[in-house]
């Protein structure tokens, strides 16, 4: 009988003496054709797994029962069989998902038990940022989408600023490969079936320069012309003009367009990160008003989307920095309270959303953008932080966010540690504290028979820490791949500022980083991965570690502290980028693949410049 590996680990499980012996043939038995998809769905499983079982009415090995007085569902394994009982269609199929782990865990040999479970929290998503570039193809979104709902993930929010294909708006999105209204209708349906909830999410104030680069909408930005950002960088304009009234036509349309191919009645408006928002055409407004300016907006959105029967959600960077304001918010808003730092002030922040009888979600990170292969104690911290004082003060949902910031650099794989924890702990984080985070990738996301993999994945994911700077929301080595040596010692000196720490990019520092990514990526060889994609996946782990090894390389090459000339670095920084075009497509589609790697050009143009 092997080990349980259960992730979230149920909140209630006791074990018995003994064993039963599951049949390789057998029956699934439900109580009535509405459960034909759960029961199917264990089906498949079941054989995958190598057994025979057939879904019937009677006479079976597996019982699945409705009871509306079960908290979410329990699961017994006796000498009779398994039985599952769920509160709803949505209970049992919880059930069949621990159920499913359990066998993973011990083959055939199951463990007498019983559990009783049920979640912390009622809402338990994930978003994916589908707009910084990468698009991910239908099938890899179907692929997300089953591994989410196996995990106990009853949400998900795909991250849009330009990347849905508005029939008015071509202009905006013909180069993105962007979600047609066909692949939303679809992807809606396949969530409903896995009882997920797709939630609309369009971006409708800040993160707009993919509309505003645009003719006619460049006359609705805040600053037409560009403005200097807040890493010292000139940016094209991102934020709409709150002021204008063709601003809130253009997104009123957007709506109109959208939100019908949802069948939620939630909607995620976005609203964070107005960069420009009074210093262009709003300056004299908000130096007499202040925040109500910001205020007023929301309003004017919350009222369209009420009308519309939409429950309003939007992100709370901006209006935390109001207090006064958060008490005039309406009860029946969502305000998604967002931070990537296993520091963020989550414990300030929604003690305030609850003494104003605001309801809130929580919004930690997987924190893979920006640093390829995650940053793993970060992004267990964060998500720790933001469940427990989610929990604490009343969050009615618990949001773990995936970006892809800066051309989307990291592989989709990369960020399922975060998945994976994020699911456990909003699930119940009294028992999921503690987390054995490598056994649990092994086991149910790699299935690596030699449980190797999943210690791979968390090891490379804490080499942020080997040069320093903890907190500064990425992995230096990856920004190494993207910044030019005139911009890095600013870039650095900022990210030193805000993580309150000192970088360690010293030459023995860096040989000793690229010797424990050789180490392992020669232990990535030896795993044995037992998936479809198994080939595929270790590839774009062996592709992640070369591009962190080639980081620290670079920064050795600033200093004048290298063996490799310009010129066989440039070498092979041509295979690099050759091989990131053959990953990016193995899973995404085209569009966005340009714009993407174009983050890699100063690095070629340094050393055809000789370094």
């Amino acid at each position: 009988m092997g080990k349980l590996t259960l992730a979230p680990y149920p909140r209630n499980l006791t074990l018995h003496d003994g064993a039963f012996i599951l049949p390789q043939m057998g029956k699934i038995v439900l109580p009535h054709n509405d459960l034909l998809f759960e029961a199917s769905w264990i089906q498949n499983s079941l054989t995958q797994q190598g057994y025979d079982y057939e879904i019937a009415l009677h006479d079976g090995v597996i019982h699945l029962t409705e009871n509306p007085n079960v908290a979410c569902y329990t699961l017994t394994i006796d000498a009779a069989g398994v039985h599952i009982t769920g509160r709803d269609a949505t209970g049992i199929f919880y059930g069949l998902c621990t159920f499913r782990q359990i066998l993973l865990s011990c083959g055939a040999e199951l463990p007498m038990l019983h559990i009783e479970d049920y979640p912390d929290f009622e809402h338990r998503g994930f978003m994916l940022d589908i707009s910084r570039d990468r698009v991910p193809t239908r099938a890899e979104l179907f692929r997300l989408i089953d591994d989410l709902a196996a995990l106990k993930i009853n949400e998900l929010q795909l991250y849009v600023e330009h990347t849905f294909a508005y029939p008015a708006h071509q202009v905006v999105w013909e180069l993105a490969d962007p979600l047609t209204p066909e692949d939303v209708l679809l992807l809606d349906e396949y969530c409903k079936q896995r009882h997920i909830e797709l939630v609309p999410n369009q971006n409708s104030l800040g993160h707009m320069e993919r509309w505003l680069k645009h003719e006619p909408y460049k006359q609705l930005a805040e600053m037409p012309d560009g403005f200097w950002a807040h890493d010292d960088r000139w940016r094209d304009p991102s934020t709409l003009a709150p002021l204008e009234s063709g601003s809130l036509e253009l997104v009123k349309g957007l709506y109109d367009v959208y939100l019908p191919h949802f069948t939620s009645k939630r909607f995620n408006a976005g609203c964070d990160e107005p960069w420009e928002l009074g210093r262009g055409k709003s300056e004299s407004a908000v130096k007499e008003r202040g925040g109500r300016v910001y205020f007023d907006w929301l309003m004017k959105l919350y009222e369209d989307i009420k009308a519309r029967g939409y429950q309003m959600m939007f992100w709370g960077d901006i209006i935390i920095h109001y207090p006064e304001l958060i008490p005039e918010l309406p009860r029946d808003v969502v305000v998604m309270e967002w931070g990537y730092e296993a520091t963020h002030p989550f414990k300030e922040n929604c003690q305030r959303y609850a003494d104003a009888g605001i309801p809130f979600y929580v919004c930690p990170g997987t924190s893979s953008w920006n640093a390829l292969v995650g940053r793993t104690d970060n992004m267990m911290g964060n998500i720790r932080n933001a469940v427990q004082y989610g929990l604490e003060y009343g969050a009615v949902g618990c949001l773990t966010t995936d970006w892809g910031d800066y051309g989307h650099l990291q592989q989709p794989i990369a960020s399922y540690a975060g998945i994976l924890y994020g699911a456990s702990a909003s699930w119940c984080l009294e028992q999921n504290t503690e987390f054995d985070l490598a056994s649990a990738l092994n086991r149910l996301i790699f299935f690596d028979d030699t449980n190797i993999m999943g210690e791979i994945a968390v090891d490379a994911g804490n080499l942020y820490q080997r040069v320093g700077l903890n907190h500064i929301n990425a992995n230096l080595l990856a920004h190494a791949l993207q910044w030019g040596k005139e911009y890095f010692p600013k870039g650095l000196a900022r990210l030193e500022k805000w993580g309150n720490g000192t970088a360690d990019i010293a030459p023995q520092t860096l040989r000793g980083v690229i010797a424990e990514i050789d180490q392992l990526s020669k232990k990535l060889q030896g795993s044995k991965l037992n998936r479809a994609d198994a080939a595929l996946l270790k590839e774009e782990w062996t592709h992640a570690l070369n591009l962190l090894r080639h980081g620290a390389k670079r920064l050795l090459l600033m200093q004048g502290e290298t063996d490799n000339t310009p010129e066989v670095l440039l070498q092979e920084w041509g295979k690099l980028t050759m091989k990131q075009r053959e990953m990016w497509l193995s899973r995404s589609r085209r569009g966005g693949l340009e714009d993407s790697m174009r983050r890699f050009e100063v690095l070629r143009q340094e050393y055809l410049a000789k370094g």
